[in-house]
């Protein structure tokens, strides 16, 4: 039988992946150092067991693009205006800094002119921002004052993306009007990115409120994966980072009614392709390039990750952050990024730099992504141990949702009669539901309310079921009911939860579920109908309310099997 070598491959990514990815998690070091390892292993310099490592790479760079899309929904706009400084203050001084001194630095190692020490200090002094926002999310820092500091060097790399293209072919020209071109690429990268920015609120939510009302999950999947990789091939198209696109997507998102679900959806893809990105890079390491340059690369690499680690921790500081803060970002970001490799290969193209200086790069940027994980951990440890281990904000210590509050999951009539009952009561409550008329109804009406389907554990997480008082599930979709019990008994055991059903039989099977009481609505419009007969014939009250109160306690039993008339 013939074996496609296609299948081979991917069977060899997955099984690396999963067995790397473990070792070293149970190790200690991380899943990152795993994948980069695994990658080595199976890659065109290793085993040979995956030989278009050009062809992954390019596939494992959308697992980038997807996770900048899930940082720009948490991060809300009001909130990245609050960061302007950081990204416009400290970003932009980092990488001028930072391109200043690797490119007298390089000099020292290579006999090149000024205009092309320029372009690899700048190439050089940019980060990877796979490996440093995925090291930030994994340790939930995002929301830390040096996460945040860390983060807008990032975000202020991603803009810089047009003018170093532009300065490419400017080099190759011999052109000496920098500044003038520089300026032409910034105004129109702004201008660019106004209009995405207006265009996208006036679109996006009217498109996503006419996919959900079809109710059909896998449409809305699909559009909100056009979203994404839509922004990404348009930016890309015009010039800037696919990066920059997902991200300008996702804080696009960040104020739509339908962000959570979106969240939810984009999330699987996210850690598949991130996952092949990072083997894609230790695919990427040339074991030919390092023999032959060994001790230049290996200089290289010490040079700049001394250098970038040092003069991001004094401009850390310099912004009034902690000497340990300043560590831990100059550890996170030492490394050189992905888009170095996409830099100076387009140089080569345009004739500024030569293939064996770019190779040398290349494998320098690869080998500082590789020790990365490494680095971050001595920096943190040394940040540790400078701060008397203190301890930093979070993502979760910033979290200011209800606590002890009630998630109602369904807003039709039950759902919107228990909303109105519990205003008045004073109690806290979250409304979760699928249907986008109902989630702006609750909204309209002052309630908190998600759109999202209540049967995916991380739309519970997002209703904050972790720290909720109890779950009550209104729909009147048995099968949807059970899916919903089953996910929360799964992911919050201790969580207690209240059913409407349709009848005993079905209270009984969501009881058996995990469900902690059930309501089937005919009996109880039974029991309500029957008391107010009992007492129109003069029965007695403390008889009535005594055979409510049995009927209850036999948890409805008594009732007959479904059939019938309600």
């Amino acid at each position: 039988m013939h074996q496609d070598p296609f299948l081979t491959e991917i069977l060899s990514l997955i099984a690396v992946a999963v067995v790397a990815a473990t070792v070293f998690g149970r190790l200690g070091f991380g899943a990152i150092l795993g994948f980069l390892v695994g990658g080595m292993l199976i890659g065109p310099w290793g085993l040979g067991l995956v030989t278009d490592a050009a062809g992954i790479a390019h596939l494992g760079e959308f697992g980038v693009i997807f996770l900048l899309f899930l940082i720009g929904i948490e991060l809300k706009p009001a909130r990245l205006w609050v960061m302007r400084r950081q990204v416009f203050g400290l970003g932009t001084a980092q990488l001028l800094v930072c391109g200043a001194a690797l490119a007298g630095l390089t000099s020292l190692f290579l006999d090149l002119d000024a205009g092309q020490l320029t372009l690899i200090g700048l190439g050089l002094g940019l980060s990877s921002t796979a490996f440093g926002i995925q090291l930030l999310a994994s340790r939930r820092q995002l929301a830390s004052q040096w996460g945040r500091a860390g983060f807008s060097i990032l975000l202020l790399q991603d803009l810089a993306v047009v003018p170093l293209l532009a300065l490419v072919p400017i080099l190759g020209k011999g052109e000496v009007t920098l500044g003038a071109s520089f300026g032409l690429a910034i105004l129109e990268t702004v201008a660019i990115l106004t209009g995405v920015i207006l265009i996208g609120r006036l679109a996006i939510n009217p498109l996503f409120r006419l996919v959900a009302a079809t109710k059909m999950p896998e449409v809305f999947t699909g559009l909100a994966l056009l979203l994404v990789l839509g922004f990404g091939w348009f930016m890309d198209h015009i010039g800037l980072s696919m990066a920059m696109g997902a991200f300008i997507a996702g804080l696009l998102m960040a104020e739509s009614e339908f962000r959570h679900q979106v969240e939810v959806d984009i999330l699987p893809f996210r850690g598949l392709l991130l996952g092949l990105f990072f083997v894609s890079v230790g695919m990427g390491i040339n074991f030919g390039t390092l023999a032959g340059n060994l001790s230049l690369i290996l200089a290289l690499l010490f040079v700049m990750l001394l250098a970038k680690a040092l003069i991001i921790t004094l401009l850390v500081r310099a912004m009034g952050q902690t000497l340990a803060e300043g560590i831990k970002v100059g550890a996170l970001l030492a490394q050189a990024g992905e888009f170095g490799f996409v830099l100076f290969t387009y140089a080569r193209l345009e004739g500024v730099l030569e293939g064996s200086t770019v190779e040398i790069l290349s494998a320098t940027i690869a080998l500082s992504m590789a020790v990365t994980p490494i680095l971050f951990a001595a920096g943190d440890k040394l940040a540790r141990r400078l701060s008397g281990d203190e301890h930093t904000i979070t993502d979760d210590d910033e979290d200011t949702g209800p606590r002890n509050h009630v998630i109602i999951a369904g807003y039709g009539r039950v759902g919107a009669t228990l909303a109105r009952m519990f205003t008045n009561l004073k109690i806290d409550f979250v409304v979760v539901d699928m249907d986008p008329g109902n989630v702006r109804q609750a909204r309209q009406a002052g309630y908190e309310a998600i759109f999202g389907d209540a049967a995916r554990g991380p739309i519970l997480h997002k209703a904050g079921a972790e720290k909720a008082a109890l779950l009550i599930v209104t729909i009147d979709d048995p099968a949807a009911a059970k899916r919903m019990i089953l996910t929360a008994k799964r992911e919050y055991p201790t969580l207690k939860i209240y059913a409407r059903t349709h009848n005993a039989r079905t209270a009984t099977e969501l009881r058996f579920l995990g469900a902690t009481h059930t309501v089937p609505e005919t009996l109880e419009a039974s029991l309500s109908l029957g008391a107010e007969a009992a007492r129109a014939r003069g029965a007695n009250e403390v008889a009535i309310r005594s055979v409510i109160r049995t009927m209850r306690a036999d948890n409805y039993l008594a009732t007959p099997a479904d059939g019938g008339a309600d």
